[in-house]
C-alpha cells in the first residue's frame, strides 16, 4: 500500500497517524529527499530507508501519537559511525532532516434539525475539513442541501424519524448540535445523547427557560445532574449575539471551531 493510500485508509477509519518525510538529505543516505512513510499505532506503510534512521523516526512518531502531539516536528540525524545509534549503525556518511507531521483525524459534527439555523450552520461548517452529519425528521428540509456544494466537508444527510437511533450510531468524539423544530424531539435527542458514553460536546439550541424545563424532564428520565450538565444550553459565544439565523449560526460555529482549535504550546 502506498503512503497516499495509507493516509486515505487511516483517515476513513478515523485512526491517528504521522506522515514522515525525508525533508532534506546532505551527502549519502539510504533514500532520496522526499521519501515518505506513514506511521500508525501498529502499522508502518512504506519506508524512508530502514535501520537506525527509520526506527528513530518511527519511535518518535509513536510517542507523538501517544502524547496527542498536533504540531509538526523536525529531526536532524547524522549517518556515520560516530553518531549516537540506538538501533544499529548506519555509515552512509550523510545527514538527513526528517519532518514528522501528525495527520488530523476526521472529526464529526452532527446537526439534528436542518431548519433555518441548522442550514445556516451547515453552510459554515461545510467549508471545513470534517465529517458533517445532517439529520432531520422532515424529508423536504434535506432538499435544500445542494446549496452546500461544493463542500470541503464530507456531508452525510439522513432522514431520521427516530433521531435517537442516528445518535446511537455516531462515532466517538462526535460533537452534537440539537436544533429541531419540535421541543419534544429535542428532548428525545438530548436523552439519547446523554446515553451515548463517548460523544464530544452536546449542544442544545434554546433559551435559559427552555433549558430549565429540560433539566427537570431529563432528571425524570433518570439522568443525574452531573450527566445532564454534559449538555450546553444556550449555545454560541456571547460576543456574537442576535436572533437572526445566520447570526446564531456564526456564534455557534465560532464556539465549536474554537473548541477544536489546537492550543498554543
Amino acid at each position: 500500500m502506498t503512503w497516499i493510500d495509507a493516509v486515505a485508509r487511516l483517515r476513513g477509519e478515523r485512526r491517528a497517524a504521522v506522515l514522515v518525510t525525508l525533508a532534506a538529505v546532505r551527502g549519502h543516505a539510504p533514500r532520496e529527499a522526499g521519501a515518505k512513510m506513514v506511521v500508525a499505532a501498529d502499522e508502518i506503510y512504506e519506508t524512508i530507508g530502514g535501520g537506525n534512521l527509520e526506527m528513530v523516526a518511527v519511535n518518535r512518531a509513536r510517542e507523538m501519537l501517544n502524547e496527542s502531539v498536533r504540531t509538526p516536528e523536525l529531526l536532524e540525524l547524522r549517518l556515520n559511525d560516530k553518531a549516537p545509534a540506538k538501533y544499529g549503525r548506519q555509515c552512509c556518511g550523510g545527514e538527513v532532516s526528517i519532518l514528522l507531521e501528525p495527520l488530523a483525524q476526521a472529526h464529526t459534527v452532527a446537526i439534528f434539525g436542518v431548519g433555518h439555523v441548522g442550514l445556516e450552520l451547515a453552510r459554515i461548517l461545510s467549508r471545513h475539513d470534517l465529517d458533517l452529519m445532517l439529520s432531520d425528521s422532515r424529508p423536504e428540509f434535506l432538499d435544500a442541501l445542494p446549496v452546500l456544494e461544493p463542500a470541503v466537508a464530507r456531508i452525510h444527510a439522513e432522514v431520521a424519524v427516530l433521531g435517537e437511533e442516528a445518535i446511537s450510531r455516531l462515532p466517538a468524539g462526535t460533537d452534537v448540535l440539537i436544533m429541531t423544530h419540535d421541543h419534544a424531539e429535542d428532548l428525545h435527542l438530548c436523552d439519547a445523547a446523554l446515553r451515548h458514553p463517548q460523544l464530544g460536546s452536546i449542544g442544545l439550541i434554546g433559551s435559559k427557560a427552555k433549558w430549565q424545563r429540560f433539566i427537570k424532564k431529563l432528571g425524570e428520565l433518570g439522568h443525574d445532574r452531573a450527566t445532564i450538565e454534559r449538555i450546553q444550553c444556550p449555545i454560541g459565544i456571547p460576543e456574537v449575539a442576535g436572533k437572526q439565523p445566520a447570526t446564531i449560526a456564526v456564534s455557534v460555529a465560532a464556539e465549536l471551531l474554537a473548541r477544536r482549535a489546537p492550543t498554543a504550546a
